[in-house]
């Protein structure tokens, strides 16, 4: 098995979706777009396998920046493949295949290098500052403000959007109908959509398991406080529905930067995570997270039918809903 065939197969076992969408990305993104998502996705394993202590994920994840900018060390991938032992399966094969993902960034044009370099450190910043937010299991801590999650969302999705739109201006001179300084900010929103749309759908697990992610004082102005939020996380509600709605301003932006797009490959593999997040809103107005037990997940047909969606909108740029 070559390579390519390694890399495609770590793809499919992470991430199905985004398998999909990448598959059908012009030749000349495809091997910078998976390899970043690949490493993106090790720090995220590293900053999630919590039957590592904190204070172990906190050190291999510096240990992991220092060999994406230095290159790899034998040293620093056994601790972590030591470590480091997820329960995916998809993300255990991609902790043993660190050596060939690193391999392969290493190979990157000086470039490409430097815009994903920079990438990935502000990913691994926002990971590691989730860390220490919530180093503590036991006592539910909440982020403080709306600056504080808002900061988070960008370093860990907003800067992807960004790179993102740089690294495919970079490849195509007619990427876009509005100059790369008026879609920036555009971009920046729509990968800051996608993360808070995940933040609020998973926000019952993150509550047990002591991270709140509604900002502290806005939760004060609303008569409750985290801690409260274990016996009933429903006196969140008004809080909760505001960062929906500014979820869903944030991915009415993300609409807009996919009408500006050209190349309809890209405008597909934009298309597809988008329409998921706007069902994912639309099922959580229908059944708030905080009220019901029932984990909200879109459905497998609802993914074929936004694939088959999103072929259309590629081809026609038809007005997005």
């Amino acid at each position: 098995m070559n390579h390519d065939d390694v890399t495609r197969g770590l793809l499919r076992s992470v991430s199905r979706t985004f398998y999909l969408s990448i598959r059908i990305l012009p030749a000349e993104l495809r091997e910078a777009m998976g390899v970043a998502y690949l490493l993106a996705r090790t720090s995220d394993t590293i900053a999630d396998s919590e039957a590592a202590a904190v204070s172990v994920r906190l050190r291999r994840l510096e240990e992991f920046g220092k060999m994406l900018h230095t290159g790899a060390s034998q040293q620093f991938i056994g601790y972590i493949q030591r470590e480091i032992r997820p329960t995916h399966e998809g993300d255990r094969a991609l902790i043993a295949a660190m050596p060939l993902v690193l391999s392969r960034f290493g190979a990157f044009r000086p470039w490409e290098w430097k815009e994903t370099i920079e990438l990935l450190t502000n990913i691994i910043q926002g990971q590691s500052n989730d860390l220490r937010t919530f180093s503590d299991p036991e006592k539910i801590a909440a982020l403080p403000d709306a600056y504080s999650l808002e900061d988070y969302a960008y370093l860990v999705a907003g800067c992807v959007g960004e790179w993102w739109t740089r690294m495919s201006y970079h490849h195509f001179s007619r990427y876009s109908n509005r100059t790369e300084e008026e879609l920036m900010p555009l971009a920046a929103s729509f990968g800051k959509a996608l993360q808070l749309v995940n933040i609020l759908r998973d926000m019952p697990a993150d509550l047990r398991a002591g991270r709140c992610y509604l900002p502290a004082d806005e939760l004060q102005s609303a008569g409750t406080d985290p801690a409260s939020l274990s016996d009933d996380p429903s006196v969140a509600q008004p809080v909760f529905d505001a960062w929906m709605a500014k979820a869903g301003a944030f991915l009415d932006e993300g609409r807009d930067y996919i009408r500006a797009i050209r190349p309809w490959r890209v405008r597909f593999a934009c298309y597809v995570p988008w329409r998921l997040a706007k069902q994912t809103l639309a099922l959580m107005a229908a059944k708030p997270p905080l009220l019901s037990a029932e984990k909200v997940k879109v459905s497998r047909m609802m993914v074929y039918g936004t694939m088959l969606r999103g072929l259309v909108a590629a081809f026609t740029n038809f007005p997005l809903r």
